[in-house]
């Protein structure tokens, strides 16, 4: 159990002391002050915290534990990522504070777009910015909406196949993604997508954190319109070039589907093709990827 409190010094100095007590039995065992967390705070207040508690200083690991996290200043989009990291099997929530910028490497630069990294990085998480480096195009910055979104998509992508290489994705030293100065063009390289409508996360506790799953052959789609068939859908995935294995609609809802590509990296790749592809009916198609087999 993680314990929080304030005490002060002879000079006034306010200091946050975080320990670890071990229980065992019902009754503590050990008492270990964490390393470097016991440090002087400049902030005022009642708390002596500064207005987002800057825990990643400490290098420390918090449970997914939603009231610690709230009482942390973490809002609701950042509580249902660790929800959706938690379940998912990752070492608790990572407190990565400002780390939401994301340095994504060895990337194919005759194929690579900001657009096709927006719509990838956005199954994990609502994507702010992308810059594709002017002199170094095989390298691009993306940022996230927080950190733990940054950790939901470097956990997943990191190692998958894009356009043939397979892509490396690290935090970045970055703490934004800077946009290009007035008068300035770069070539399309850098996109703001923060007031885009294809978010998938921006309402909080979106029920899309319940359905981030690794990157895998088979892919969920849904808002089919009525008309819209199985071979028409079989067609639009095989125009890509990808090989379509299987298909099956939902028995209970025909607006939802499985496709199963010939390969993850196909799948990866029709993911970004064709998610948000305009049916017609006024449906556009969603894409994500599935847990499921066919």
């Amino acid at each position: 159990m993680l314990i929080v409190w304030k005490t002060a010094d002879f000079t006034d100095v306010q200091k946050v002391i975080v320990i670890d007590t071990r229980y065992k039995e019902g009754k503590p065992q050990e008492v270990i002050p964490a390393p470097g967390i016991i440090s002087a705070s400049p902030f005022g207040g009642a708390h002596a915290f500064p207005p987002t508690f800057a825990i990643q200083q400490a290098g420390l690991t918090v449970p997914g534990i939603h009231g610690a996290l709230a009482s942390l200043g973490v809002g609701h989009s950042g509580m249902a990522a660790a929800a959706a990291a938690s379940r998912l099997g990752l070492s608790g929530l990572a407190a990565t504070g400002g780390h939401n910028v994301l340095l994504v490497s060895n990337l194919n630069p005759e194929t690579v777009t900001p657009h096709c990294l927006f719509i990838l990085f956005g199954v994990y998480g609502d994507v702010m910015r992308v810059k594709i480096l002017f002199n170094k195009k095989e390298n691009a910055l993306v940022q996230m909406s927080d950190g733990t979104q940054a950790q939901l998509a470097m956990s997943h992508l990191n190692g998958q196949r894009l356009h043939g290489r397979a892509m490396r994705v690290t935090l970045s030293k970055h703490t934004t993604v800077q946009l290009p100065r007035e008068g300035h063009e770069d070539q399309g390289l850098t996109k703001d997508y923060s007031n885009s409508p294809l978010h998938r996360f921006k309402k909080p506790g979106s029920k899309n954190y319940s359905n981030i799953f690794p990157p895998s052959a088979t892919l969920h789609l849904s808002n089919i319109p009525p008309s819209v068939m199985e071979d028409d859908l079989k067609r639009l995935f095989a125009s890509s070039g990808a090989t379509v294995k299987a298909f099956k609609f939902f028995q209970k809802d025909r607006k939802m589907a499985l496709i199963q590509m010939g390969s993850v990296e196909e799948a990866i790749e029709c993911l970004i093709e064709f998610h948000n592809h305009d049916l017609g009916e006024n449906h556009h198609l969603r894409v994500s990827f599935s847990k499921s087999t066919i």
